[in-house]
């Protein structure tokens, strides 16, 4: 870089304009700040005078800040049975599409005890019918798999039915009641 011409940037965000490199390197030392090569395609290369490490901590802090806000999705489960009662099904299909309008994904779990195993159509019919009844604001990552005793399938809901997250709201302080209505309530 010595004896090149560079376009110059002060720590107040001025333009000095186009200078040698050397006059560069003593503005940003008599300043007590780092002189830092700007990326770009132009020519001369514009250098900025400006505190690094501060500008790298700002940086480090805003990264952080970004990782802090995304929304990290959970993976809740939902399990189910061949015999499941209407009731029971309308509680976990209820659960299932709170789970999926927080944002998080949803294993549904179709277990099979005994002799169930001999007639796995009737808890494909169920899985197939909570499936349908969550279709409209989810899709499911693959198609059901078989595990053992089990067959599983994993939810994702549909970013238009996505409520952001918040923070659980506090619940009120309780009012004191005066002494002439506690009075009154005696």
């Amino acid at each position: 870089m010595r004896g090149r011409q560079v376009r110059l940037i002060d720590q107040n965000n001025a333009q000095v304009g186009i200078v040698s490199f050397e006059t560069a390197m003593a503005r940003a030392q008599a300043a007590g700040l780092d002189l830092v090569l700007v990326p770009s395609k132009g020519d001369p290369q514009v250098t900025r005078i400006m505190d690094f490490g501060k500008y790298q901590y700002e940086e480090s802090k805003r990264a952080r800040e970004a990782r802090r806000a995304q929304q990290q999705p959970k993976l809740k489960e939902v399990k189910l049975h061949v015999n499941i009662d209407s009731n029971d099904f309308a509680i976990k299909l209820r659960k299932a599409r709170e789970f999926l309008s927080d944002g998080d994904k949803v294993r549904v779990l179709l277990t099979f005890r005994g002799r169930e195993m001999a007639h796995k159509e009737l808890g494909m019919d169920v899985l197939n019918r909570f499936l349908g009844e969550l279709a409209e604001i989810s899709t499911p990552d693959g198609p059901p798999r078989q595990l053992g005793k089990a067959v599983n399938v994993t939810l994702s809901v549909k970013p238009q039915f996505r409520k952001e997250r918040t923070a659980k709201p506090e619940k009120p302080a309780r009012e004191e009641k005066s002494s002439t209505e506690e009075a009154a309530a005696n």
